[in-house]
């Protein structure tokens, strides 16, 4: 009898390891590209380049996803408790963007300034950048003076001709996000970059829609 407990016991640690080994039930790794709605519901989506209301008139995404590297959602994920906690919530308009989204947008928007050359490759396309605002318990955007994907001057974290209301609500995005692992642009207030994304790969990886 002890010697098929033994078995069975031997057996069980056995298979648990091996499905360890193969990647069920374990945590993905910090650059693996993950669905954020999996791991939390209380971000909004809003992504734009999934419809026809953005700077190109044009939807380039099939659906409406929004993936990210692991290290990306951990990184978010803090920063919208935070934001929850004051009676917020981060709402996405854009998250990882393949390369040959990219390529469509600089052929529209040739300016590096708002638009990453291609050949050079957004933080976008590395899944480590996130284009957000927040909005209040009311599902209200805060506002931030200018609307997503505004390419002027007045979109720039240092333009100060704006409300105090404005200016409150742009700081308040920008210290819970650098707190939080997060990088601001100085072009646009919407983009974070995550402080550690030089390393990771350009990617043209496409979600699925089912």
């Amino acid at each position: 009898m002890k010697d098929i407990l033994t078995f069975f016991f031997i057996l069980i640690v056995s298979n648990l390891f091996s499905q360890r080994i193969h990647g069920y039930n374990t945590t993905p790794h910090d650059t693996t590209f993950v669905n954020i709605e999996e791991y939390s519901s209380d971000f909004v989506l809003d992504m734009r380049y999934a419809t026809t209301n953005n700077f190109m008139n044009t939807k380039v995404y099939d659906c409406e996803k929004c993936y990210l590297r692991y290290k990306t959602v951990k990184a978010l994920l803090n920063a919208n408790q935070e934001f929850l906690k004051l009676g917020y919530k981060i709402k996405l308009f854009d998250c990882y963007r393949p390369t040959d989204v990219q390529k469509i947008m600089f052929d529209i928007v040739p300016n590096p300034t708002y638009v990453a050359d291609p050949k050079k490759g957004s933080i976008h396309n590395r899944g480590c950048a996130v284009d957000l605002t927040l909005i209040d318990r009311n599902g209200n955007e805060l506002d931030m003076g200018t609307t997503f994907d505004f390419f002027g001057v007045e979109a720039a974290h240092a333009y100060q001709n704006l409300s105090k209301e404005v200016l409150e609500n742009r700081i308040l995005l920008k210290t819970v996000l650098q707190n939080n692992g997060f990088n601001p642009i100085k072009s646009e207030w919407w983009h974070y970059n995550l402080k550690q994304d030089t390393l990771d790969n350009l990617s043209n990886f496409k979600w699925n829609c089912d």
